[in-house]
């Protein structure tokens, strides 16, 4: 490990306890998403405090920012990317008050030595991950177009590397019929809940012609308030995922379809609309995931414990990776195995541990960081590698 490198480590671990009382703060309130104004203001209080730039909001996005640190010598561009939204009912069940820190610690160790190797540090914060991810339309408005790489590790319950992630469209069908009594006139009605189970029921037969790698899975969110009333209003929502976003715009026109034969069936009209934000599909730039594995190394994990990445669901920065190099790794700072979403993950994410693995996961994305800085061949093949899985 390089005397420079070392510096950022030193940093990160000379303000360990102040960010680990900012995770702590944003664990203990938790906040839904494009809702998290205590989070993102602590966050940019934090970015200001080390000499970043602020800008908020972004893209009207209340409590998206970026923190900016451009050296004045030229370098290459990175992107370090914090999430900081909760779940409902059960809080940072999949500890975004870490990831938020984890790139918010490298961005402070990294700013030690930028003036000296050069470059540009941007921390994007970017709300809403879980539901209308604000990777998005940050993504499609250019905003990762200028970054040479884009990095954010996922606290989890071992060392992963960035796998891949579904796209994923989320279909809402808003059935609208005609109520009547169910007993003294059925046939003067047009059932809305029978068009929602006949959706169900062709989307069942559909996943017989899917591939394994697709998921279309689904809940009735309103079916109708008495059994002698025949619904007049019935609507469910699914999620439907696949492998690329090709692929899922295809699979999500069928659903469609199936929902629009629902109607004709019964007589119902029907709305569609999408009640959450498309995600794309993640695509690992492998060149920069195996930096981030050889840095583990260097801080103590060793090669048996760093296991091949999963497909973790959909995630909004899979948007971001197809604008520029990304991954997506998850970080070791749980020794129970528990999943995501749950609230034996989301208590042990909270306690001291899950700290010491957060400042970890710092140390390990400011080194990555620090090599695509300081490695201009190990740059070019990140951005060869990404060129080519571009086409």
């Amino acid at each position: 490990m390089t005397h420079t490198k070392t510096q950022i480590l030193t940093v990160i671990d000379q303000y360990a306890s102040r960010f680990k009382e900012i995770s702590s703060y944003i664990g203990a309130n938790p906040e839904l998403g494009n809702e998290e104004y205590l989070a993102s203001a602590r966050l940019k209080e934090e970015l200001a405090f080390h000499g970043f730039s602020v800008e908020a909001p972004v893209l009207g996005l209340h409590t998206a920012f970026i923190g900016t640190y451009a050296a004045s010598k030229p370098g290459p561009t990175i992107a370090l990317l914090c999430e900081y939204d909760a779940l409902p009912e059960i809080g940072h069940a999949c500890g975004h008050h870490l990831i938020c820190m984890m790139s918010l610690g490298a961005a402070v160790g990294l700013k030690s030595i930028l003036d000296e190797v050069g470059g540009t540090l941007k921390v994007f914060g970017t709300p809403a991950e879980e539901t209308r991810g604000a990777k998005v339309p940050m993504a499609e408005a250019g905003l990762f177009d200028d970054c040479d790489v884009a990095l954010m590790a996922h606290p989890y319950y071992a060392y992963e590397k960035s796998g891949s992630s579904l796209a994923i469209d989320a279909v809402q069908f808003e059935f609208h019929g005609k109520s009547s009594h169910a007993a003294a006139s059925p046939h003067e009605g047009i059932n809305a809940l029978d068009a929602v189970i006949q959706t169900f029921n062709g989307i069942n037969a559909f996943r017989q012609q899917v591939k394994s790698t697709v998921r279309i899975h689904g809940v009735i969110n309103s079916g109708g308030q008495a059994a002698n009333i025949i619904p007049d209003y019935a609507s469910a929502q699914f999620y439907v995922r696949a492998s690329t976003r090709k692929e899922l715009n295809i699979l999500t026109q069928r659903v469609i379809q199936i929902g629009e034969g629902s109607a004709l069936q019964t007589g119902c009209r029907l709305v569609t609309s999408n009640y959450e934000t498309s995600y794309d599909e993640m695509v690992t730039n492998e060149t920069l995931s195996a930096a981030f594995s050889t840095n583990l190394l260097e801080l103590g994990i060793s090669q048996e414990e760093i296991v091949t990445g999963n497909d973790h669901g959909s995630m909004d920065i899979g948007n971001v990776s197809l604008r520029c190099p990304a991954i997506h790794p998850y970080i070791r700072v749980v020794d129970e195995v528990h999943t995501l979403h749950s609230i034996e993950f989301r208590d042990l994410a909270l306690q001291e541990r899950a700290l010491d693995g957060m400042i970890l996961g710092a140390k390990a994305i400011a080194a990555t960081a620090y090599d695509v800085l300081t490695q201009p061949e190990l740059l070019q093949t990140i951005q060869t590698e990404f060129k080519q899985a571009s086409r």
